[in-house]
């Protein structure tokens, strides 16, 4: 049987942090980890696109509890590599989660901003719980004390582009999680 061949790493990729093998072996491990906080009860995930768009899809696929889903956007990057201030909220929930055990799912935890906006505005809708999951936190860059309950990866203080994380609308596809080249992080 012939060698399996290693993918050749993206061009405009300066490094690789996370491989496609880590991400799925991590998925799994969140999955297991939600089965044994919420046990059999229905679960209501709120997924930040477009960045958590891949995680939230394979992370659902690993738990086989009932599964009500919505999707908030917010912008706060645009085409840069830094927020640009306030995270806006551009579309918001259209389920209601009032008395219900509720799961926000993000690609990145970077300043805490958008997910302390977006956690607020939840707690104010009076769930039954509320958990916040997501598959990297950049502690580095915290500009708003939070912190996510369900964490995949710790990251240091690089922009990373991948498995559903952009530069201006782009590299959301690659399978794995890259620090982008300085060259290419001009809008």
């Amino acid at each position: 049987m012939p060698a399996k061949k290693t993918p050749a790493r993206h061009p405009d990729l300066e490094s690789v942090l996370v491989t496609k093998a880590q991400i799925s072996r991590r998925v799994k491990a969140l999955g297991r980890e939600l089965k044994k906080i919420y046990g059999d009860e229905e679960i209501t995930v709120v997924a930040i696109m477009n960045g958590a768009i891949l995680f939230t899809a394979d992370l659902l696929r690993e738990i086989d509890n009932p599964i009500r889903l919505d999707c908030i956007r917010t912008t706060s990057y645009g085409s840069s590599t830094e927020s640009h201030g306030t995270p806006k909220l551009v579309h918001g929930l259209t389920l209601d989660v009032t008395d219900r055990h509720v799961l926000v799912v993000d690609d990145i935890l970077d300043t805490g901003k958008t997910l302390s906006l977006i956690a607020s505005m939840i707690r104010g809708m009076r769930p039954a719980s509320l958990r916040v999951c997501v598959l990297l936190d950049k502690k580095g860059r915290r500009l708003v004390p939070f912190e996510a309950e369900l964490v995949g990866f710790q990251i240091p203080d690089k922009f990373v582009v991948g498995y559903g994380l952009d530069f201006a609308e782009r590299y959301r596809n690659l399978h794995c999680i890259g620090v982008l080249k300085p060259a290419k992080q001009k809008g």
